[in-house]
């Protein structure tokens, strides 16, 4: 039993006191709301196979690159159309044709495949919300930059080379 005594300060926090003690139920487990899509993991992985034989010059059929990469092919044909549109790759017709590189791997970043797959690499409503804090929106705007800037700084190149690199390592 919980005594209390006039003129003690415990009298005023016993509400408190109580809600504390109170089991909570803990609270929901965290969701990631940035995310990039797998829409925009297909598109990279689609890249980065015709990165690894753009030295060959040759085509890599659809089936090819679907299997390679488990991306299934209806929807990697729909991916493969728009990142055609953007010039990021090119198709070849015939029996020898395919999808290739439209420029070098270290002239296409994994920002241009986001941005072709979803226009901003990060884009939020509050950026163009007048019910936003401005100093929110200055910080989201920074988040948007930033991102945008990582993004553009890695090359298919650069993916190549960290790629070979782990091919070469070995361990005793």
């Amino acid at each position: 039993m919980l005594s209390i005594q006039r003129g003690s300060n415990v009298a005023g926090r016993i509400p408190f006191l109580i809600q504390s003690t109170i089991a909570r139920p803990p609270p929901p487990a965290y969701v990631s709301r940035v995310k990039l899509s797998v829409k925009s993991d297909y598109a990279a992985r689609a890249v980065l196979g015709l990165a690894r034989l753009y030295h060959t010059g040759q085509a890599v059929k659809l089936d090819t690159l679907a299997e390679a990469y488990r991306v299934p092919p209806n929807y990697l044909v729909q991916i493969l159309i728009e990142l055609k549109a953007q010039h990021l790759v090119k198709s070849v017709r015939g029996k020898e044709g395919g999808y290739l590189l439209a420029r070098p791997p270290a002239e296409i970043s994994l920002g241009d495949v986001l941005r072709c797959m979803h226009g901003e690499v990060f884009d939020t409503p509050a950026l163009s919300d007048p019910q936003c804090p401005p100093e929110l929106r200055r910080a989201w705007k920074k988040l948007q930059s930033a991102l945008n800037d990582a993004a553009t700084a890695i090359t298919l190149q650069q993916l190549l080379e960290e790629g070979s690199e782990k091919e070469k390592m070995y361990y005793i």
